[in-house]
């Protein structure tokens, strides 16, 4: 009889700990977040930072929602209309002060007094959460563009050296055309019609000499003569309109092409799908300008609804510098705060270094309150100069125009 109370009564017990432990889960605030990382190694870096997060404290609880980059924008828009919205975002940095200036964005310049070390992060990175002196999220990771290029076809064609300007970068590409045993495409960047064809496209106007504001430019012209002098030679793909940045390292892994533009965040997909690829990775060939590349990266976006304060709970968890440095380590890309990117990590290593020293040419697209509008008459003009419906001087004055009536707003 004994026995049989003794089991019941760690039945009983069993039977509160469990409610007790499904009673506090679902007594936890939900906290979702919208992102747009399709990469497996992207996808493992949400999974250990939810899980991290979720352990950390007990109030909240945090899960995330995948929406294709191509339609984020447009998502956002229409969540901002029928309400249907996440607590925080990531975003792509030239965002943030279009969506701030849409009222979708909370300020949270008064939370952010609570936090430590603010004062650590990099001024380009923090300077693109704020809008008129308010700060509306904090940096999530900052990257940029390099040169990667294919060691055994170089090594095919006779090229004896790393293109580190556009002059020995057309040499390349004209010396692995004229080689017999290699197949690929010599050179390869997205162009397609979203920021992320922006992204890529324009360090070619900072190595020219030209900016957003003035493409119209003779040096913004001679950008675009050069990336059709490339077409024309049969030395980059039209394909490229319809290829994003992870189409272009896939053409990569696979030897369809020989030199890619594109950023760290590939490196852990080469890694673990094409771990005997024999590459490596430069700054990007210099232009009249010298070399240049664009600044990426993302930010957490805190928006504007009846969860702001979970969302700052999150942006406090990963502004310990421990977090960040094991979530770009997966990721690849780099800390935002200076402490986080001196981690050996990244200085010890000559691929990430090289990405490092790129960084100190990386330009930032923006910031402006309408820079969707001006992406998309960059990226079209791109498209139209590529396909060839228009050729680089009608390009440049059409796009220029366009751009001056934005500015004028």
């Amino acid at each position: 009889m004994k026995k049989i109370i003794s089991l019941v009564l760690c039945l009983l017990m069993l039977c509160s700990v469990l409610c007790v432990s499904a009673f506090a889960e679902e007594d936890r605030i939900p906290i979702v977040i919208w992102d747009y990382f399709e990469t497996d190694a992207q996808r493992e870096m949400m999974t250990m930072l939810l899980d991290g997060f979720n352990e950390f404290q007990d109030t909240y609880v945090a899960t995330h929602e995948y929406v294709p980059f191509a339609n984020y924008k447009t998502q956002l828009q229409l969540g901002m209309t029928t309400g249907e919205m996440a607590d925080l975002l990531i975003m792509d940095n030239p965002d943030m002060p279009a969506f701030a200036a849409s009222g979708l964005l909370a300020d949270i310049s008064d939370y952010l007094e609570d936090f430590d070390d603010i004062d650590l992060y990099f001024p380009g990175p923090m300077n693109s959460t704020t809008l008129d002196g308010a700060h509306f999220g904090l940096p999530f990771c900052s990257n940029c563009l390099c040169l990667f290029y294919n060691k055994d076809m170089f090594e095919a064609a006779g090229i004896d050296f790393v293109p580190s300007n556009w002059e020995e970068l057309e040499k390349a590409c004209e010396m692995l055309a004229a080689c017999d045993a290699v197949s690929a495409t010599p050179l390869g960047f997205a162009g397609v019609a979203t920021e992320e064809g922006t992204f890529q496209f324009m360090p070619w106007l900072y190595m020219a000499g030209a900016t957003y504001e003035t493409v119209g430019s003779e040096d913004g012209v001679e950008a675009m003569t050069f990336i059709k002098k490339l077409i024309d030679e049969g030395y980059l793909s039209k394909e490229i309109t319809s290829w994003a940045q992870t189409d272009v390292n896939n053409q990569f892994m696979s030897g369809a092409i020989a030199m890619q533009f594109n950023g760290p965040w590939q490196l852990p997909g080469i890694a673990a799908n094409a771990p005997d690829l024999n590459y490596g990775v430069a700054l990007l060939p210099a232009g009249d300008s010298g070399t240049a590349s664009g600044l990426g990266g993302e930010n957490l976006a805190v928006v504007n609804g009846d969860n702001v304060a979970g969302a700052v709970e999150f942006l406090y968890y990963y502004n310990q510098p421990e977090v960040m440095i094991a979530a770009q380590k997966i990721y690849g890309a780099f800390p935002s705060r200076s402490d986080a990117a001196a981690d050996e990590y990244w200085t010890a290593d000559p691929v990430q270094a090289t990405f490092i020293e790129q960084l100190n040419t990386a330009v930032a697209r923006g910031p402006h309150p309408s820079w969707p509008s001006i992406s998309e008459a960059l990226y079209t003009m791109l498209q139209e100069v590529v396909i060839g419906t228009k050729t680089p001087a009608d390009a440049c004055a059409a796009t220029q125009a366009k751009i001056d009536a934005i500015l004028a707003q």
